[in-house]
């Protein structure tokens, strides 16, 4: 008798197994436009015109990068899907897009139902966060191409705006106010960096500065910002947005300012998780280093008027949201820093 396709290391009946397990999570995720259900070659989603007479589509796809090293470590599967979706609908959500749906592909090198279930289950409780149906996704079994206990994820959203509703930065000036939203930690950034500082350490260890094992710290899932963010949009304050990923605050904020716009942060304006400290002191990370590799505590930042300021920081209070004003658009480009209480001093 001849080979199989499952001698040589594929196996479609435990891939049959893994969207079995996965529909309950799946089922959860959906909204009144998406069509039909698993199992379609495409995902069907019907646009509400009602809500959106002029759409736009706005659309990002990422992955969770070496931060899924941690998962293998620890044997932990069950949060990376939220990274994934998180890294891809606060994204979009910084041009004022509500995230419609979202689709993963997992490529594994050996299909594992149950480790697979936990994946797209996580994947299942971001889109639950974001408010967007995961309406698809693909498995892609690759024997002797991934290790057996390993795989990769990615995946990508599309949301949807108002063409007039569109938040592009174009009204951005200068004197406007910084407000920053928390992050739970390093989110999904710098962990090649990160994973450097500590390869000397067992994720177990416990240092009195966390709290909790390192590992729990390391793996600990990216915030999605979405409800609140939108809650805040109709209210026409918000001049622009930016999502804090890989270039940390350096790079990402000035990517919203108009030609000939920098800003001004003072960084002992909000609590930095002690995750950041660690770092810095294990690796002697320069500060500058720090601040446009990680995401130093602010995941997601929104730029207003002065005068609008307060009002936002307080309908962000009413959604349980903290904020923290940390900092200005001034004249000309580039990012300084100051802080007053670490000693850091400025740098540019």
């Amino acid at each position: 008798m001849g080979y199989s396709y499952r001698d040589a290391g594929v196996d479609i009946q435990a891939g049959n197994e893994v969207v079995e397990r996965i529909k309950p999570a799946v089922a959860r995720t959906l909204r009144p436009e998406v069509l039909g259900g698993l199992g379609g070659f495409g995902g069907l989603f019907k646009l509400d015109l009602s809500k959106y007479p002029n759409p736009v589509l706005v659309s990002g796809t990422d992955g969770v990068g070496t931060k899924l090293r941690l998962a293998f470590q620890m044997n932990r599967h069950d949060s990376i899907g939220q990274d994934a979706v998180a890294m891809c609908v606060n994204d979009i959500l910084v041009q004022g897009a509500e995230p419609l749906y979202f689709l993963d592909y997992l490529a594994v090198g050996k299909v594992e139902p149950k480790r697979l279930a936990e994946v797209v289950g996580g994947v299942a409780r971001g889109c639950e966060m974001a408010g967007c149906a995961l309406i698809g996704g693909e498995t892609a079994e690759m024997p002797g191409f991934y290790a057996e206990d390993e795989y990769d994820i990615a995946g990508f959203s599309v949301g949807v705006v108002n063409e007039d509703r569109l938040i592009d930065g174009s009204k951005i000036q200068a004197g406007d106010i910084l407000i920053g939203l928390p992050s739970s930690g390093l989110h999904s950034n710098g962990y090649s960096l990160a994973r450097k500082v500590f390869e000397t350490y067992s994720l177990d260890e416990q240092f009195p500065e966390l709290g909790e094992p390192l590992g729990e710290a390391l793996l600990r899932p990216t915030r999605i910002y979405v409800k609140p963010i939108l809650s805040l949009l109709p209210g026409g304050e918000i001049l622009g947005m930016a999502h804090i990923t890989g270039g940390g605050l350096t790079d990402n904020i000035p990517r919203v300012l108009p030609k000939g716009l920098g800003i001004r942060i003072d960084t002992s304006s909000w609590e930095r998780p002690p995750i950041f400290a660690l770092l810095q002191r294990l690796g002697d990370v320069a500060w500058s280093e720090m601040y446009r590799t990680f995401n130093m505590g602010i995941g997601f930042v929104l730029i207003v008027h002065p005068e609008d300021k307060d009002s936002v920081c307080q309908k962000l209070d009413d959604l349980g949201e903290r904020s923290y004003i940390m900092g200005s658009v001034v004249t000309g480009e580039g990012v300084a820093y100051e802080d007053g209480n670490s000693g850091i001093g400025s740098w540019k």
